[in-house]
């Protein structure tokens, strides 16, 4: 069972009762059509045994399970370059439930701010004196899920253990056990999260619904938001994971990640799903939940983001303005270049193949054969218009 198969089973119900964006009706069409005669079809032929394989085309819709291999593939391969010769940490900056509740109906806004204040966070820390006093640079990946599809919006940041000097005259490496101090994190980040939050309400830039309509009203807001200032912010930062070598297939993992992959959905009977999820809380046992189509489609299109949103994003040396020049001073400081560590491939079907261990070059049934492409047949009909997809 395929997170296709349901949609295209209980997508139209599902449109029926619940109207929805149109970004969000047209990704659940990319979903059902990928890889099906409606986006066309590719032969290709086996140059040792005859053999003709028929590949049928993808979405490329960025939340589709099936396509997300090749994807990150294509953005490892292009984050080569920009990987240094020193050790990774993972820092992760979750949203509490108060704050989450208001960013389901102001996805945007609040993920816009949500980045700024992590990346503040960051590289305001990691420039102290009193702890690194160093220019970093990282990039954050926005995930919205937990393991059952609630909403649950957070960070992961990948960041170097060291960074530039204040005058950019030498390399300084951080400590080996922690990148920076996790309740100072905690506290900036809060703080930060809470300014730009309440200055979005006062420009008018949120808005409110349901059980939160109350907090139009100034007073509410900030009502609802003074509880918060005291409580504790979960920054989380995972011991660090080693050197470029292993930084790859780390970053895999979350980089091109969609809500629910497809082996995670177990069966689909009489109208109820049934996948598996992990409970973190409970000594990462594996479990399984059921829960109604309908039920299922709402948590899985809660979690889209809207077209051209930039999911993964890049701070301080790694910033697009003054990327090249800065990764090539930090190389330079650290007397390594990354070609030295970094395996090298031709193509991204190459790279992709190292990742997976699967070469898709190869003929499936005589395992020698080179597959070369000998025609190509479009849809049969125009599909409806795909959101470009921005990650």
């Amino acid at each position: 069972m395929e997170l296709a198969g349901i949609f295209r089973q209980y997508g139209p119900d599902y449109r029926q009762a619940h109207p929805m964006p149109l970004y969000q009706d047209r990704l659940m069409h990319a979903i059902e059509a990928c890889r099906t005669p409606e986006l066309g079809h590719v032969e290709e032929w086996c140059d040792h045994c005859g053999y003709t394989h028929t590949y049928y085309r993808s979405c490329r819709n960025r939340h589709c399970p099936k396509c997300q291999g090749l994807a990150r593939a294509k953005w490892l391969e292009q984050r080569k370059a920009e990987l240094l010769p020193t050790e990774y940490f993972h820092v992760v900056f979750t949203l509490p439930q108060p704050i989450a509740a208001i960013a389901f109906y102001n996805r945007e806004p609040v993920y816009d701010i949500l980045f700024h204040a992590t990346a503040e966070t960051l590289l305001t820390t990691a420039a102290d004196p009193q702890h690194l006093g160093v220019a970093t640079g990282f990039f954050a990946v926005l995930h919205s899920w937990g393991q059952t599809l609630h909403f649950h919006p957070h960070l992961h940041c990948v960041v170097p253990a060291g960074g530039l000097s204040a005058d950019h005259e030498r390399w300084i490496s951080g400590n080996r056990k922690f990148l920076l101090p996790v309740k100072v994190l905690s506290k900036l980040f809060r703080r930060l999260f809470l300014e730009a939050l309440a200055t979005a309400h006062a420009a008018h830039k949120l808005q409110f619904f349901g059980d939160l309509a109350l907090l139009q009203d100034p007073l509410a807001f900030a009502r609802y938001l003074a509880p918060l200032k005291n409580q504790k912010w979960v920054v989380y930062a995972k011991a660090p994971f080693g050197g470029p070598q292993h930084v790859l297939q780390y970053l895999g993992r979350y980089t091109h990640r969609v809500a629910i992959s497809n082996w995670r959905i177990l069966s689909l009977v009489n109208g109820m799903v049934t996948f598996e999820w992990k409970d973190y809380r409970d000594g990462n046992q594996s479990k399984v939940m059921t829960l109604p189509a309908e039920e299922f489609i709402r948590r899985f299109l809660q979690h889209a983001v809207p077209p051209g949103f930039q999911r993964i994003r890049y701070y301080g040396f790694l910033a697009n303005c003054h990327r090249k020049a800065k990764l090539d001073l930090c190389r330079q400081l650290l007397a390594t270049a990354v070609s030295q560590l970094l395996p090298q491939f031709a193509t991204c079907r190459d790279f992709l193949a190292a990742l997976t261990k699967i070469d898709l070059g190869l003929c499936p049934r005589c395992g020698s054969g080179i597959l070369s492409r000998v025609t190509f047949l479009p849809p049969p009909h125009r599909p409806i218009p795909l959101p470009p997809d921005s990650s």
